[in-house]
């Protein structure tokens, strides 16, 4: 029983080790890594050779999977150079199969110190982060070791012999068990290690090995789809066309399963090197066959996983054309048109929680906890897209309409997050538990809500008319909806001192909930600072006129006395 616990400890750091070289690399170069990757899919072989280099450092084509889809799902790569990469990223992993795959145990050791002397010395900077990715090498590396040793005595039990005498290189079912197993660890390359490990101990026959490296492909190409199950088509669309190469392979493969542990027993290495040369020879050739097919396998993976119609997919934007794009102007109404957009869903969000409040609906509540997901990806839609107009080429008045609507965003996209908040505390400390607010405590949060739509809906008027009168009526509402939170909130006190059930059983619920509602009104009211900024009717402080004079006055104290008085600038 111990021994069989070793094996899977070894297997479980083998697992462990690359997410962490895999997680510390995007960290620290994830950005650089991204910006590589978009400006290489302009051609079909820079587009492979950025998929090969960069998974070559992170050491997970599933991570650049991701990464990759979610560019396609953003539309900023389309399918097929897309698929390029992918072509590119299976080879990358399968080189540093190879490469783990000789016996840097010497290095193990070395590299697990100095990464420990790194990360404790200084956890939050970059030489930390480091030190974090050289010990989940030195832990790869180490598992590895430990795999081998832990199966010499397996190697010997009879029940372990029946086991992998079961894999008695049936090719299709050795496939079906690796890609299983590939799908539980989340990595192929630890899989593929771990083979070429039991085959080095004469575990598992050649013919075996090389049929679970297939199935370790074919998983590969299925994490990548359950990885990104509930991504746009478009996103989905890459790892669909990946896994499309990963069966194109297989395919032609399993015919020539009687002959390939032949070609490859006679390159004349050890058991280990077959494995991983194997490996490395099967994505080598996909590339070379498919490379030149990214196209039509691109139209395939498009018309399985066709584009929802707008209508049908609210997180879809609808008014950002990428043609308007050689026209600021233009351009800046196309993103100003796709944030209303936004603050649409918004107003959605925050009627409906009234709803939940009163009614305790779960259903709504998770509903409404979906949409702020759509602000989400509305917000990113509009970031990039205002993302590429030039700022140098804009006119003074295009660039302030260019800041009003990225501010504009930002405050709808965190209005969003903070109903989604709620809605979780409502859930949570409300409807789990069977409260309810005091009658007195529910009709203050109900007058404070009906002013707050009232608010958003005279913000986004602000925002699309830029009136200055409406403006100055919206800062308005802010100080009244400040006084009007701490009076609410006083006599919410008032009612826990004449000890009302109620309010003692919902006291910590409604004070945060006031509190939330006062914020969301202050991102509502920041609507009306650029327009009331531009007009030069904002004040810089809010201190009384006494003590700051607005204008360009000076205040100094004068005389012994201390007191002051203002004082015109020399």
């Amino acid at each position: 029983m111990q021994t069989l616990l070793n094996l899977l400890a070894g297997v479980s750091l083998l697992v462990w080790g690359t997410h962490i070289v895999r997680t510390g690399i995007l960290r620290m170069y994830g950005g650089n890594l991204r910006r590589v990757l978009r400006r290489s899919v302009s051609k079909r072989f820079s587009a492979f050779f950025a998929g090969l280099g960069v998974t070559g450092l992170i050491q997970s084509s599933t991570a650049t999977a991701l990464i990759v889809a979610s560019f396609a799902g953003q539309g900023l790569i389309g399918t097929a150079p897309a698929l390029a990469v992918m072509l590119g990223a299976d080879v990358g992993t399968a080189l540093v199969t190879v490469l783990l795959s000789f016996d840097l145990s010497w290095l193990a050791p070395l590299l697990i110190f100095s990464g420990i002397v790194l990360f404790l010395s200084s956890q939050a900077s970059a030489a930390g982060r480091f030190g974090q990715i050289l010990i989940g090498l030195g832990l790869i590396m180490f598992a590895l070791q430990w795999i081998s040793v832990a199966a010499h005595p397996i190697v010997q039990a009879a029940g372990v012999k029946v086991i992998f005498a079961s894999l008695t290189g049936d090719v299709l079912l050795d496939m079906l068990v690796a890609a299983l197993f590939t799908v539980l660890c989340y990595s192929s390359l630890a899989v593929v290690l771990l083979v070429a490990t039991l085959a080095s101990l004469h575990v598992i026959a050649l013919p075996v090995a090389l049929g679970l490296v297939l199935g370790a492909n074919l998983g590969s190409g299925v994490l990548g789809m359950l990885s990104t199950l509930r991504s746009t088509p478009e996103a989905r669309r890459v790892t669909l066309g990946n896994f499309l190469f990963k069966l194109i392979g297989c395919v032609l493969a399993v015919p020539l399963a009687g002959h390939l542990d032949e070609w490859v027993s006679g390159i004349g290495v050890d058991a280990t090197r077959e494995v991983v040369l194997f490996h490395l020879g099967f994505n080598v050739a996909l590339a070379l066959l498919l490379l030149f097919w990214t196209e039509k396998i691109a139209k395939i993976a498009e018309q399985l996983l066709p584009a929802r119609p707008a209508s049908e997919d609210p997180a879809k934007p609808r008014h950002l054309d990428p043609s308007a794009l050689d026209t600021p102007g233009l351009a800046i109404a196309c993103a100003a048109r796709e944030a209303m957009r936004i603050g649409d869903v918004v107003e959605q969000m925050l009627a409906g929680m009234l709803t939940v409040l009163t009614t305790n609906d779960r259903t709504l509540a998770e509903r409404l906890r979906n949409m702020d997901d759509v602000v989400d990806e509305l917000y990113t839609a509009v970031k990039l897209y205002l993302a590429q107009i030039p700022r140098e080429a804009l006119e003074p008045r295009e660039g302030r309409r260019w800041a009003d609507v990225v501010s504009f965003a930002i405050n709808m996209e965190q209005v969003g997050d903070i109903i989604e908040r709620i809605l979780g505390d409502l859930e949570l400390k409300k409807i789990d538990k069977g409260r309810n607010f005091s009658e007195a405590g529910m009709a203050e949060i109900c007058d404070l809500h009906a002013r707050l739509i009232a608010n958003l809906r005279l913000g986004l008027s602000v925002f699309l008319n830029g009136d200055l009168k409406h403006a100055q009526e919206l800062l308005a509402q802010k100080v009244l909806f400040r006084d009007l939170e701490r009076a609410y909130a006083n006599s919410h006190l008032g009612r826990l001192a004449g000890n009302t059930a109620d309010s003692i059983e919902t006291s910590s619920l409604h004070l945060d909930l006031i509190s939330d509602l006062r914020r969301i009104n202050s991102h509502i009211c920041s609507i009306a600072y650029p327009i009331l900024e531009e007009a030069g009717v904002l004040a810089r402080t809010r201190l009384k006129t006494d003590m700051v004079d607005a204008s360009d006055e000076r205040v100094a104290p004068i005389a012994d006395n201390g007191s002051w008085q203002k004082r015109k600038p020399a």
